[in-house]
């Protein structure tokens, strides 16, 4: 895509990768739009240049008002990106982790589709019969591919954004809108904080903006950080690298604390 002249709205953006995008997208030449439920960021977002939205993609009457706004200010709008996620560690053995679960669901899965739903229209109306350059961009994981076992909705619900993208794409082929899903390994943000061999996050925007700029627009936005996790099973090492990274499961109350941390 050219990366140069989008308009772009990014729901999940105040902070962390989201923000990283926004700013690179916003130096590249895009109108930036973020949105987030972190109100008390955006003077400074708006000082950067970047116009904050507030929007909490778990809200539907939210979701629509963000929406609303949106395309009344920039009716130009081409580019979604669905950027809002949330994961924490879970002991399965005990029951009380169900309402993380519910969360992660509710912010990764549901959040996700709420987006989509709410801009797709826009999106298909500037489509013109396939000759348009929308984008939606969709953010998974590569834990979705190599699971992390300390955090196993987190998994199951990137898991299932990578699922619910591929139909999105095949369902929208020949309306002008392309889908791409972003990938990402573990990066240097306040999720991916605790791992060592986090990616750094300018560094993992640079990346990523070097990939998005390719014409056609890749459908998976892959770093080579995480191409160990999207090929694990084709290059035979996933079975290894799960049993490695089910170590991490000695930081829970009452397991081992004799093998080290590890996942991205």
């Amino acid at each position: 895509m050219d990366i140069t002249s989008r308009t772009v709205f990014i729901a999940g953006a105040t902070s962390g990768i989201g923000l990283e995008l926004a700013r690179r997208f916003r130096a590249a030449g895009s109108t930036v739009v973020v949105g987030g439920r972190r109100t008390d960021t955006f003077t400074r977002l708006a000082d950067e240049g970047l116009v904050p939205v507030e929007i909490d993609v778990t809200d539907a009457g939210s979701v629509i008002r963000a929406r609303d706004e949106v395309l009344r200010t920039h009716p130009g709008l081409d580019t979604v990106i669905t950027m809002a996620g949330t994961g924490i560690p879970e002991d399965l053995r005990d029951p009380t982790h169900f309402g993380a679960a519910e969360t992660t669901v509710a912010v990764n899965v549901l959040g996700t589709i709420r987006v989509i739903d709410a801009f797709t229209p826009h999106l298909l109306a500037r489509g013109n019969g396939g000759n348009s350059n929308s984008t939606i961009i969709t953010v998974s994981s590569g834990i979705g591919f190599l699971p992390f076992p300390l955090m196993p909705t987190y998994g199951a619900s990137k898991a299932a954004v990578h699922a619910y993208t591929e139909a999105l794409r095949a369902q929208l082929a020949g309306t002008g809108v392309e889908v791409a899903e972003l990938v990402p390994p573990a990066v240097a943000t306040p999720l991916g904080s605790g791992n060592p061999h986090a990616l750094a996050l300018d560094a993992y925007g640079a990346e990523v903006m070097d990939l998005l700029a390719q014409d056609p627009t890749p459908p998976e936005i892959l770093v080579q950080g995480v191409l160990m996790h999207r090929w694990a099973e084709r290059d035979g090492t996933y079975a290894e690298l799960v049993a490695q990274r089910s170590q991490a499961l000695s930081m829970l109350p009452g397991r081992s604390k004799s093998s080290g941390r590890s996942g991205s």
